[in-house]
């Protein structure tokens, strides 16, 4: 889903909302932002390997609509707020880094290109290049993530064409796509080191990939809803998987869906009702006191899989800035037998606090 934190809690009162119309998506322009919906994610997760150290990596830009200043007039109104997130794990150190930022647009300061992929808070920035590749910049508190973003296959439209259910009314939807198998280069700064990333290696689950989820929206959460787990995940022979669900306070599921592309093949999306997140392990932030389950089993109409966590340590907080004390990190995929067959992100929000904004 993503994209994704306490942004999305903004968005509850999904009953004074329309539902979305279908749309035809329109590329490069909805590649770009969305202003007059409220709220707004580019979401990339990914595994990026140096000389065989493996370290997970995430990037999130948002933006939200503060639909209470749109009518101001003065140019120092904050009308549009984008926040943004970095992340690295580090397998080798057992070592979450993170990082936030928060400003209103404009100024120079933070800006939301409409027209293609361009986003910008301070010194970070997410750009499409003229041959389609993303480019990262991330310099962060003893980290940095620079690197290249290359679609290796066509867009995945999430829903139906791109128009994604989140709930049982039809005001809870979002437009939504993905990019998995993103080809990974670059560099990754840790404690002043850097570490290049390495050329494709011939064995899969060294290769350095990554996930894009761009979604836009006007209203998502169900007033029951305290939070949601989600998967996406590349797969080694090329597919991808993506699972969601939202849950009740009593760990319920209330909404569910999800897709599957098998490599070369045609997209197939989940309904709801098809997708069932089951926990088998849990661990307990000694900071939070939140308790997650790090390891799942996840059925689907593409297989039954266990998602399993690299690390256990991988919570975010973000409170200096969406508000949220999340879980989201490096997970293995495997499958019905045992055989490791993908590797991606499990994010897993409401377990530290319901989420408010």
């Amino acid at each position: 889903m993503h994209r994704r934190t306490l942004l999305l809690a903004a968005l509850a009162a999904a009953h004074q909302a329309h539902a979305l119309p279908p749309l035809a998506l329109q590329f490069p322009r909805d590649l770009g932002s969305h202003p007059d919906l409220r709220t707004e994610w580019w979401y990339i997760t990914g595994q990026a390997v140096s000389s065989g150290r493996v370290f997970g990596f995430q990037l999130t830009f948002f933006r939200s609509r503060v639909d209470a200043a749109q009518p101001l007039r003065s140019r120092f109104a904050a009308r549009q707020l984008l926040f943004a997130h970095a992340a690295i794990t580090d397998l080798d150190g057992r070592k979450l880094w993170h990082d936030q930022r928060i400003a209103r647009a404009g100024f120079g300061i933070a800006e939301a290109s409409e027209a293609d992929t361009g986003v910008r808070l301070q010194d970070w920035q997410l750009q499409r290049a003229p041959d389609g590749a993303l480019t990262a910049e991330l310099p962060a508190q003893d980290f940095g993530l620079h690197l290249r973003l290359a679609e290796t296959q066509p867009l995945l439209l999430q829903g139906r064409d791109g128009l994604s259910r989140k709930g049982p009314d039809p005001a809870q939807a979002s437009y939504y796509y993905s990019a998995p198998q993103l080809a990974v280069t670059g560099s990754l700064v840790l404690q002043g080191r850097r570490f290049a990333v390495d050329a494709q290696p011939a064995e899969a689950s060294l290769r350095s990939r990554a996930w894009l989820d761009h979604e836009w929206s006007e209203a998502l959460m169900h007033p029951e809803a305290v939070g949601w787990d989600w998967i996406g995940m590349n797969l080694f022979d090329g597919g991808a998987l993506t699972a969601f669900h939202l849950r009740r306070a009593d760990g319920s599921g209330l909404w569910d869906g999800g897709s599957f592309r098998a490599a070369g093949a045609p997209t197939r999306i989940f309904g709801q009702g098809e997708v069932r997140f089951t926990p088998r392990r849990w661990w307990t932030s000694a900071s939070s006191q939140a308790r997650y389950p790090v390891e799942w089993q996840v059925d689907t109409p593409g297989g039954s899989f266990t998602v399993r966590a690299l690390l256990d340590a991988q919570e975010l907080d973000s409170r200096g800035s969406t508000g949220a004390i999340y879980w989201e990190g490096l997970s293995d995929l495997l499958d019905a037998q045992g055989r490791l067959v993908g590797r991606g992100y499990l994010e897993m929000t409401g377990y530290a606090q319901r989420l408010r904004l």
